[in-house]
């Protein structure tokens, strides 16, 4: 190596040593400092993505602690309920203080949805010839957020004989404990 490095000019010398700090160069670019650009690209890039995730995580935080908060409520007002409660009952009740008892056409409950210890209970109510006023007066009466009871689901016609009079079909649900066998 020693002689072949001596034939050469002075010249090739300086253009073979350039090449060397070149091709030199190029590998410590290719393989120390390009790899570090990318590797401390990606941490940037990590935290700013876990720094995302974490406000999003506490975000869900606070909102699971207020649902928890508003769960613990809901439970607290199902369980102040007298002994007994039935969502038909209370229903027959508001539609003979609210005077449209006459008006009921059917009232059926329908299938009970289980969630952990309690159970949604629906019933479905048809009522017909009422007046605005009347359907208004129910309706105000029997939602109550005091026993957890809201309307699921409301579809009003005209009764074909009296344009004044109208025809509702309610669903009513509410949750309450667990029946034993319900499951």
């Amino acid at each position: 190596m020693r002689h072949f490095w001596d034939q050469l000019t002075k010249r090739q010398q300086k253009t073979v040593i350039a090449g060397l700090i070149f091709v030199a160069g190029a590998l410590l670019f290719q393989f120390a400092i390009l790899p570090y650009v990318e590797a401390r690209q990606k941490v940037i890039t990590a935290i700013a993505t876990h720094e995302r995730i974490l406000r999003e995580m506490a975000a869900l935080g606070r909102e699971y602690g207020r649902l928890r908060q508003r769960s613990e409520e809901i439970r607290q007002m199902i369980e102040r309920r007298p002994a007994g409660f039935s969502l038909f009952s209370y229903l027959e009740r508001q539609a003979g203080e609210a005077g449209v008892k006459a008006n009921i056409r059917s009232i059926n409950p329908l299938k009970s949805t289980p969630f952990a210890a309690y159970e949604e209970a629906v019933v479905e109510m048809r009522l017909d010839r009422l007046t605005m006023r009347q359907l208004t007066h129910f309706l105000y009466r029997m939602e109550s957020r005091e026993e957890q009871i809201r309307i699921r689901k409301i579809s009003l016609a005209k009764m074909k004989e009296s344009a004044d009079l109208l025809s509702a079909l309610i669903q009513v649900s509410t949750y309450q404990p667990l029946t034993p066998g319900s499951r």
